[in-house]
């Protein structure tokens, strides 16, 4: 092999590489924007790197599949349904009050499920793997709750922050963490099922038809 061959052939292969790394870049990328949302804007902006914001988002994901998630029993949902009924009628005549039952309210929930919630920015994070719809708002209503600690907020605020909680709090309840394992598992349900009722002709029965019997359709003439 001569030198120009050989360098063409280091050039090939070098090329390959660099498409091979850009089309993986661009679906994960593709991938993550469709998984986090407006979370993943969110991201590029605080950090200020595409490729950097990228990779926090990879760790997170990360972080989570190593928590212990677990799934709210019946009882434990409709306990927490019933708390919630009751803040957010005490809304009516204690706002502030309200306001503060529902992020405690919010907190045990997330404990329940076995998320960490010592610190709240990396309990965000958290949140921000399996619950990206709703994260923002929670921030927000932190936010509030914190202004109105200081005298900040209007009752206007309030309101706005328990719509915000209540959102996060409906969404932990649904369980998002496993409904891709829920998904697959009424596929292959489904699947299983239709390969019962689907009939299938045994060895005795072709055995059992009469010799005579014809083979074809019934409402076709079968001529000798």
């Amino acid at each position: 092999m001569d030198q120009v061959t050989m360098i063409a052939l280091v050039v090939g292969v070098a090329l390959v590489a660099l498409v091979g790394w850009y089309l993986w870049q661009r679906r994960r990328s593709e991938e993550l924007r469709a998984r986090y949302g407006p979370e993943y804007e969110r991201a590029v902006h605080e950090v200020g790197d595409r490729r950097r914001a990228e990779s926090e988002l990879v760790r997170r994901q990360e972080r989570v599949e190593h928590l212990q998630i677990r799934t709210l029993t019946a009882e434990q949902r409709g306990g927490y349904l019933q708390q919630w009924r009751a803040v957010q009628a005490r809304f009516v005549d204690d706002p502030k009050a309200a306001v503060t039952n529902a992020d405690r309210l919010v907190e045990d929930v997330m404990k329940a499920r076995g998320y960490p919630v010592a610190d709240f920015d990396q309990r965000a994070a958290d949140l921000s793997v399996h619950h990206p719809r709703v994260v923002d708002n929670y921030r927000s209503a932190r936010d509030i709750a914190h202004r109105h600690r200081r005298g900040e907020a209007t009752t206007e605020d309030l309101r706005q922050a328990m719509v915000y909680y209540r959102e996060l709090f409906e969404d932990l309840l649904e369980d998002r963490e496993n409904a891709g394992e829920r998904a697959a598992a009424r596929a292959a349900d489904a699947r299983a099922e239709r390969a019962v009722e689907r009939p299938v002709e045994r060895d005795d029965d072709r055995a059992a038809r009469p010799a005579s019997e014809p083979m074809t359709r019934p409402d076709r003439e079968v001529r000798p």
